[in-house]
């Protein structure tokens, strides 16, 4: 695996920029909670999914993109949160935070139920276009990282790799570790081909998931 195979997203350009501004500029609302599949949202807008380890930093990160300070909550107890949110965004777009992964603090059989729910969601949501597959940029890809994206193989959806929180790594660091997580990804058909490194502190890479984002059709391209 090459250097290359999994490039850093550039900022994007003029045309992605502005669909980016339209997108955004119409804000983003919470629809609701769901815990089981009988509680999901209907399946007719283009949805993305924020997915990835407790703590990573999912619902800061929809934060920052939506520009809303306390539109997704966020908790300093890893494994708290056991629904997947979904947001409006726009009249076309679903956002979904989904419940972390690999370290719960909660009773064994009410982990494994909600995990048997993220497994059903991301391999049978018919208009889930892309999983951005959330990778705290201070250690890389996890062991619990890996049965997500196989089963996002198996199910053929989409994932793209987004780096959390790179302002707390050194650069000389960050590309070690984006080697390492390049050599991940490549053993995996369904990931996409550039990763976007991001910090929700920063600012960083905001622009470059706002963009992604918006140039998703819904065919997921």
């Amino acid at each position: 695996m090459t250097g290359t195979a999994f490039r850093v997203a550039r900022p994007p350009d003029v045309a992605a920029s502005e669909a980016a501004h339209r997108l955004f500029s119409r804000g983003a609302e919470f629809l609701k909670g769901a815990v089981a599949m009988d509680g999901l949202p209907p399946s007719d807008r283009i949805e993305v999914c924020f997915a990835g380890r407790s703590n990573v930093g999912k619902s800061t990160l929809i934060n920052a993109l939506v520009g809303r300070r306390n539109l997704a909550r966020t908790s300093n107890t890893p494994g708290r949160t056991q629904e997947i949110n979904f947001f409006t965004l726009g009249p076309e777009h679903h956002l979904v935070d989904l419940p972390g992964y690999g370290h719960a603090k909660a009773p064994a059989p009410v982990v494994a139920k909600w995990q048997d729910f993220l497994r059903a969601y991301l391999s049978g949501r018919p208009n889930l276009r892309r999983v951005f597959l959330l990778i705290d940029s201070r250690h890389g890809v996890k062991s619990a990282d890996e049965p997500i994206m196989d089963l996002l193989d198996r199910s053929a959806v989409n994932f793209q790799a987004v780096m959390t929180k790179a302002d707390k790594v050194k650069e000389k660091d960050l590309g070690s570790v984006l080697d390492r997580v390049r050599g991940s990804l490549g053993r995996h058909p369904a990931a996409h081909p550039e990763m976007i490194v991001t910090s929700s502190e920063k600012g960083v890479g905001i622009d470059s998931l706002r963009a992604a984002i918006a140039t998703i059709d819904r065919l997921g391209r």
